[in-house]
C-alpha cells in the first residue's frame, strides 16, 4: 500500500474518536448514572495524554523511527477505544481515555512531522482535510449505532477500534517502507539565499553542502522561534475550536438565530473548512505556501472581525464561513513550514512541541472562552476570536523574523 495513501486513511483514523464522543455521552452517562460535567474527566485525562506524547514524540523519532511510532501508537488508540467498551464503570474509562490521548498525540505528532518532509503543500493540506472527514464520519457510526441499529453506544466504539487495529497492522507491515523511504535530512538554507517555495511541491533553494548535523535537546528548547511556533498553534486551535463550540450560542443567544438554523450554520462552519483543506491544497501548487498561510492568517482575523461587529445574524454567519475556510490551510502550512522557522536539525522536536501546545491551546482557551461569555454575553465571542487571530499573525510575525541558527547547518 501507498504511504500516501495510508497516510490519509491515519489522518481519517485519527479524526473518528474525536466525533463519537458527543453523540455516545448522555447514553454512557445514562448507562454509569453520572452528571453531564463528568465529561471533563475524559477530556482531561485525553489532552494531558495527547499533550505529552506529542511532545515526546518529537524527540523519539530519531531514536525509534516514525513507522515503529506510527504502528505502536495505533495499536495503543486501538486498546483504548476498545477499553472504553468493555469498561464496567465510568472511573475505568478515565485511564482508557489517558490512553487515547497518548496514542492519538504520537500519531499526529509522528505523522506531521513525517508529511512535513516527505509530501508537498498540497497532499499536507489534503491530510488534514480528510481529519476532518474523519471527525465528521464519527458522529455518524454513532448516531447509526445507537438510533438506526438500537445498540449499546459499545458498539460504536468497538467498531472504530477495529478500523484502527486494521491500521495498527498496516503500519506494522510497513514499518521499513517509513525507514526506507523517509527523506535524508534536509540540508540547511544558507541564510543569506532563505528558501522559496516556486510552486508545486518543488522547493527552489539554495543550499549548503553538507547535510544537517545533530543538534542537542537543549539547543532546540533555547531557540524562541520554537516556543513562538507553539504558542501560534496553541492560539490557532483555539480559534478553530472556540468558533466551532460557541457558534451555536452566539447565533442563537445573540443574534436571535433559531436552533435549527443555527445548528446548520455550525456545520457551514465546519464543512468549510474542510472544502478550505481540498481548495488550498490545489492553490498550493500554483502559489508560494507562505503566501497563502500568511493571506489565510490576515482572513481569519477578518472573518473574526465581521462576528464581532453588531451587524445581525447575516454578518455573523458570514463571518464565521471567512474564518472555517480562511483558518483551512494554517495547520498543515504551520507544520510544513517549521524548518523555515527553525532550521532541519530542529523540526521534528519542534513539531512535536506545536502538536503538544495545539492540544493544549484547544483545550484549554475555549473553555476560558466559555467563562467569558457566561460572564459578558455570547456577543462576546467575536470579539475573542479577534484578539486571538491577531495573536496569532504577531506570533507567526515574530517566529519568522531572522534565520535559522547556524546549528542547523
Amino acid at each position: 500500500m501507498s504511504l500516501l495513501v495510508l497516510a490519509y486513511f491515519a489522518f481519517i483514523s485519527l479524526g473518528l474518536p474525536d466525533g463519537l464522543l458527543g453523540v455516545a455521552w448522555p447514553s454512557i452517562a445514562g448507562d454509569f448514572g453520572v452528571g453531564t460535567e463528568a465529561v471533563g474527566l475524559l477530556l482531561i485525562a485525553s489532552t494531558a495524554g495527547y499533550f505529552v506524547s506529542s511532545i515526546a514524540a518529537g524527540f523519539t523519532l530519531a531514536r525509534v523511527g516514525v513507522g515503529w511510532l506510527l504502528a505502536i501508537s495505533t495499536a495503543c488508540a486501538s486498546a483504548a477505544l476498545a477499553g472504553y467498551a468493555i469498561s464496567p464503570a465510568y472511573a475505568v474509562m478515565v485511564p482508557f481515555a489517558l490512553l487515547a490521548g497518548f496514542g492519538g498525540g504520537a500519531i499526529d505528532s509522528g505523522l506531521n512531522a513525517y508529511a512535513a518532509s516527505a509530501f508537498g503543500p498540497k497532499h499536507m493540506n489534503w491530510l488534514h482535510a480528510f481529519f476532518g472527514l474523519g471527525v465528521a464520519i464519527g458522529p455518524l457510526i454513532m448516531t447509526a449505532v445507537i438510533t438506526v441499529g438500537g445498540a449499546s453506544w459499545r458498539w460504536g466504539y468497538v467498531i472504530v477500534a477495529s478500523a484502527q487495529a486494521c491500521l495498527a497492522l498496516a503500519f506494522f507491515a510497513t514499518v521499513r517502507n517509513w525507514t526506507r523511504h523517509a527523506p535524508a535530512p534536509a540540508p540547511s538554507v544558507l541564510p543569506e539565499e532563505p528558501a522559496a517555495v516556486t510552486g508545486g511541491d518543488a522547493v527552489a533553494t539554495k543550499v549548503a553542502t553538507k547535510p544537517a548535523t545533530k543538534v542537542s535537546t537543549r539547543e532546540t528548547l533555547t531557540m524562541p522561534a520554537v516556543w513562538l511556533g507553539v504558542l501560534a498553534f496553541a492560539v490557532y486551535v483555539a480559534v478553530e475550536m472556540g468558533a466551532g463550540l460557541w457558534a451555536f450560542l452566539l447565533l442563537t443567544e445573540s443574534r436571535g438565530v433559531s436552533a435549527g438554523i443555527a445548528g446548520l450554520c455550525v456545520s457551514l462552519y465546519w464543512g468549510m473548512l474542510f472544502v478550505g483543506r481540498v481548495v488550498q491544497g490545489i492553490a498550493s501548487e500554483r502559489f508560494n505556501p507562505t503566501k497563502i498561510l500568511v493571506g489565510s492568517l490576515f482572513g481569519m482575523a477578518a472573518g473574526s472581525l465581521l462576528v464581532a461587529l453588531p451587524l445581525g445574524a447575516w454578518a455573523a454567519i458570514l463571518g464565521l464561513a471567512v474564518i472555517g475556510f480562511a483558518a483551512a490551510p494554517v495547520f498543515p502550512l504551520l507544520t510544513l513550514t517549521t524548518a523555515d522557522r527553525v532550521g532541519a536539525a530542529h523540526a521534528d522536536r519542534a513539531i512535536g512541541m506545536q502538536i503538544g501546545g495545539a492540544g493544549l491551546g484547544g483545550a484549554l482557551i475555549p473553555s476560558g472562552i466559555g467563562i467569558l461569555l457566561g460572564n459578558f454575553g455570547a456577543g462576546a465571542l467575536g470579539t475573542c476570536l479577534l484578539i486571538l487571530s491577531v495573536l496569532l499573525i504577531a506570533f507567526y510575525a515574530a517566529a519568522t523574523r531572522g534565520t535559522p541558527r547556524p546549528a542547523t547547518r
